[in-house]
């Protein structure tokens, strides 16, 4: 966990929020997992968490790089290859994709509240349409979005470009990262908003091992037990679902 003192003095300033999607606000990882589990199986070999962790959150051909130079099967399965073979696999399920726990409570809050809310995924356009296919009208609710292939996001997570391009695109210009709080499901994506200066909290799947909760300045079960007031925002009403 961060330094609670400095993560502390940060809670009472939040005032902007960005949100990752794959994994923390649509269940999407699952899709991935699955179809890397069919490809490593031609080659008798299986798809762990450490490896898991290692891709999420990456551009594409990063994660599959990964992939590919981890797994030992780069020599028969080029990067590039793979991306080709996933990609007829997971067209078909993106469409199906679920919102996780707490996802549409929290973002329906903050914006109720008057707090801007952005996406920063590293998804491209093709994906990203496919997984949201079902959840425009809450993803309507962003300011804006941030996408992998986006001109200005020059290197994937645990780079912070994505997170320092979502700052400058919020209504009103650009926000002081010290303000920002974002949420994440995975290790590089925690690690790409600490660099870009932003408050972390991470919501990892219970699979992920412990020792890469480090980073995060709090490390939640489910979207569900994040509680505004310990960051400053508007509590959630006593009705609320």
């Amino acid at each position: 966990m961060a330094n609670s003192s400095s993560c502390d003095s940060r809670k009472g300033s939040i005032t902007h929020v960005i949100f990752d999607m794959d994994g923390l606000l649509l269940d999407t990882e699952k899709f991935y997992t699955e179809v890397q589990e069919k490809i490593l199986a031609r080659y008798n070999k299986t798809f762990d968490w450490s490896l898991k962790a290692k891709m999420m959150g990456k551009k594409a051909i990063e994660a599959a790089r990964v992939f590919v130079e981890e797994t030992g099967i780069s020599d028969s399965l080029t990067a590039e290859d793979f991306l080709i073979e996933r990609e007829d696999m997971l067209r078909s399920m993106f469409p199906t994709s679920e919102l996780m726990p707490g996802a549409s409570r929290l973002i329906r809050h903050l914006h109720k509240n008057g707090i801007p809310i952005c996406v920063a995924t590293g998804s491209h356009r093709r994906h990203f349409e496919l997984k949201t296919q079902r959840h425009g009208e809450l993803f309507s609710l962003m300011q804006h979005v941030v996408l992998g292939d986006d001109p200005e996001v020059k290197q994937g997570k645990p780079s912070p470009d994505i997170f320092l391009a979502a700052a400058k695109r919020f209504e009103g210009g650009p926000v002081d990262p010290q303000n920002i709080l974002v949420f994440e499901d995975a290790p590089s994506g925690v690690g790409a908003a600490k660099s870009a200066g932003m408050s972390a909290v991470m919501v990892p799947d219970p699979r992920l091992d412990s020792s890469f909760h480090g980073a995060a300045d709090q490390v939640l079960g489910s979207l569900l037990d994040f509680n505004p007031s310990e960051w400053g925002l508007p509590p959630f009403e006593k009705s609320a679902t």
